[in-house]
């Protein structure tokens, strides 16, 4: 298995891949689980597609028209309508019980039929033929999804702003609190835009989350009867989908994780700690089966995350049950006298820990205030999710370096003198006179065939990307000194340092991968040993060090999106930065609308079905006990000393994985991903957990048992499929959210039946206090 990281920071030039490892390969060999075993009536002469290149040139078109012109008035007006319908929708998300992001087809489904009514509705005569040049076309509906998807994701920043409101009962200022939006949200896209020739460019970048949506637009936009056929089977799915979600979203919620075991013993509390699961911070939801594809897809679309890292991630699974279980039950600190699942600091007797009464006016951890309410305590459960984080997160760094030692050293061979100033000497200082053509051979083989049709429009070069870093740069130094946030210079800068060596290693996981690591446990860490003592310096450190690199994965996923659709780089750049600021204002409104009506919900262990606090908690219980107690609970012999000590043993993990590998390859030891396992052993901390089984379910029927018995099949139809289950869903589920569910203000509840269980957990297990 490689993960591959390959490519110098290069303006003009893209690294060839002939250097990238290919031993999936050995994966399709006789015998193996991923063989072909064609069925005689699915007429198919196409074999198993068992590389990321084969992927991305059999699954979408590779086929481009220069004539598409996504620079339309239509396109403007629905890119920014969708945006702001995006950024509410978000931050309604962010404060759901289980994460869930605003997805891609949902977006592209909306902006296509609103493409297509104006297509039909505006005149082609006169003026107003300006307004409507012609039929609604790919590129336009690219730009709009790009744009949108910038605005639809929950600023971070936000979270930094909720937990001062919630906790500290402090109100920023608006205008610093939406410059400090701007800053968090744009300095990753100026690194990651940097990067682009190392994560972007090549074939193994494959970024499987995105196929769907181009899936979807081949079928929406090709010709011929092959294209229509796909769009039939979408409306088909959609429609029903659409409807569908009443069922487990409202009128029957018990669909949301149907337990049998639940039902018949819906008194035991044991029960409900491993078996419930359809309301937050539940239980583990095992053998629980659930309905509601919003949960069953919350962000990764099992139909996309490739075999191998389903296989490695339901390891991971299975194990966090086991190790849950035990830690609970063996009452491993003290983990008894807490909740099973929870994110909140509390006393030794299992009371919330208030934060307040050991901070100072300057919201720093008085020694003397500490010592009269004690040492806070985790559930026991959150610390294994935070031992299981560190352990992927080192597990990561060796991993790549071990199974692409050369790729990662010719990632940085441009950190040199001789690269240094070669880099210098190619700069285009004057950003806003670079016709942006890019030297490359055309005719190379080796040249991604998506990124070859894209060389001939101008680039956004480098000068670009470095422009919106420094004016993000100085915005941050400004707003960190005007919000009084109590972190020095100094910290912000390492806070970027450990951001742009982050961006390669994880962006690089997830792009092959499609499952993104959270190294948001690893920065507080950093963070509370250089600002011991001070909490709301912590969480502007993970702020800055943390979103920076999600940012930068989110710019990388929709510029491939724009490389597949072939969307000229110049207008991806224009539709990102428009939906960043416009949705970073959004966020802080919304954000401040659902505090003043559900706060009470929000401060709550275990909310609701429909609202809960659990990523603000979370947040500000690691910027306490990380900002403010890091010494006094994670330090050599302290209560929780293993936690840091996990990032020492998670770099020795993949070691003997490759051993095996290297001496005995018939193993397969490479089949692996060793940094997923050891993450997903605390992937159970929190949130509604009976969607797992129907999951790994749909994960396995689709990346196993179509891709290899029904690969023509599946080619066609597979991410056509996961595109309309995920549409249909999100659309009815935002209408459910302002129509019943109280993100408008007041909810409106099913009234209470056996389906519907409106006084205690939907499942029926027995609600814990």
């Amino acid at each position: 298995m490689s993960l591959t990281a390959a490519g110098a920071i290069g303006e003009h030039t893209v690294p060839s891949e002939k250097g990238f490892s290919t031993s999936d390969k050995s994966f399709d060999g006789k015998g193996d689980v991923e063989t072909a075993t064609v069925d005689a009536d699915s007429d198919s002469e196409e074999g198993v597609l068992s590389n990321e290149r084969d992927i991305a040139t059999h699954v979408i078109s590779v086929d481009d028209d220069p004539s598409l012109n996504p620079w339309t008035f239509r396109a403007f007006f629905i890119g920014l309508g969708l945006s702001t319908f995006g950024g509410v929708l978000a931050e309604i998300y962010y404060f759901k019980p289980q994460t869930v992001v605003v997805s891609l087809m949902f977006l592209a489904v909306v902006s296509y039929i609103l493409g297509v009514f104006m297509e039909t509705v505006i005149p082609r005569r006169g003026l107003l033929r300006y307004l409507n040049p012609g039929p609604f076309n790919k590129k336009e509906n690219a730009f709009v999804v790009i744009m949108a998807s910038a605005s639809a994701n929950s600023a971070l920043g936000t979270e930094v702003l909720a937990v001062q409101r919630l906790y500290y009962n402090i109100t920023p200022n608006v205008g610093a609190s939406v410059f400090l939006l701007f800053s968090s949200q744009l300095l990753g896209y100026g690194i990651g835009g940097m990067m682009r020739s190392i994560l972007l460019y090549p074939s193994k970048m494959l970024y499987p989350s995105v196929l769907p949506l181009l899936s979807m637009f081949d079928a929406l936009y090709g010709g011929g009867m092959a294209a229509r056929k796909k769009l039939r089977v979408f409306y088909i799915v959609f429609t029903a989908f659409f409807f569908w979600e009443l069922f487990p979203e409202w009128i029957f919620p018990l669909l949301t994780g149907l337990s049998i075991i639940c039902l018949a013993a819906p008194n035991n509390a044991a029960v409900s700690r491993v078996f419930g699961g359809t309301n937050g911070n539940e239980g583990l939801g095992l053998l629980s089966i659930s309905f509601d594809w919003q949960y069953i897809s919350p962000g990764l679309n099992p139909m996309t995350i490739p075999l191998k890292a389903q296989v490695s991630s339901l390891l991971g699974y299975i194990l966090c049950m086991v190790v849950f279980v035990a830690v609970y039950y063996n009452n491993i600190w003290k983990a008894q006298n807490f909740p099973f699942l929870s994110q909140l600091l509390f006393y030794e007797n299992g009371t919330q820990y208030d934060q307040t009464l050991i901070l100072n006016f300057n919201y720093e951890v008085d020694p003397t205030l500490l010592a009269e309410q004690g040492i806070p305590y985790y559930s026991s459960t959150w610390v294994v999710n935070l031992l299981s984080s560190n352990l992927g997160l080192a597990a990561t760094l060796t991993h790549l370096l071990l199974w692409n030692r050369d790729d990662i050293s010719s990632a940085w061979s441009w950190m040199n003198l001789s690269g240094i100033k070669k880099l210098w000497a190619n700069f285009d200082w004057k950003f806003w006179q670079s016709d942006g053509m890019r030297k490359q051979d055309i005719d190379d083989e080796d040249i991604d065939p998506h990124y070859k049709q894209m060389l001939k429009y101008p680039d956004a070069p480098n000068s670009w990307y470095f422009v919106v870093f420094l004016l993000a740069f100085v915005v941050a130094l400004v707003v960190l000194y005007k919000t009084d946030s109590t972190l020095p210079w100094w910290g912000f800068l390492i806070s970027l340092l450990l951001a742009t060596i982050s961006i390669l290693f994880f962006c690089a996981l997830a792009a092959i991968t499609g499952l993104m690591l959270s190294i948001q446990p690893f920065v507080q860490m950093i963070g509370g040993y250089l600002h011991s003592g001070l909490p709301v310096a912590n969480m502007y450190f993970v702020l800055y060090g943390y979103n920076t690199v999600t940012q930068a994965n989110l710019l990388l996923r929709d510029l491939k999106i724009a490389q597949y659709a072939k969307l000229p780089p110049r207008a991806a750049f224009t539709a990102q930065i428009l939906g960043t600021l416009l949705g970073a204002i959004l966020n802080f409104i919304m954000m401040n609308s659902i505090i003043d009506n559900q706060r009470e919900i929000l401060l709550s262990v275990q909310g609701t079905n429909i609202w809960s606090g659990q990523q603000p908690q979370m947040y500000n219980s690691q910027a306490i006990a990380w900002g403010g107690l890091s010494h006094e609970l994670f330090s050599a012999g302290q209560r929780y000393q293993w936690v840091p000590w996990a990032y020492v043993l998670g770099l020795f993990i993949p070691v003997p994985f490759w051993v095996i590998h290297r001496y005995w390859p018939k193993l397969h030891a490479d089949y692996l991903y060793t940094p997923i396992i050891a993450y997903f052993i605390g992937w159970l901390c929190v949130g509604i957990n009976s969607a797992n089984l129907s999951y790994f379910a749909v994960a396995f029927l689709s990346q196993w048992w179509l891709r290899t018995r029904y690969p023509r099949w599946f080619s066609k139809y597979n991410y056509i499929i996961g595109a309309a289950l995920d549409g249909g869903t999100q659309v009815m589920a935002f209408i459910l959210s302002f129509a019943v569910q109280g993100a408008g203000g007041t909810s409106h509840l099913i009234p209470a039946w056996w389906g519907a269980n409106q006084g205690g957990n939907y499942d029926h297990c027995l609600m814990l206090n």
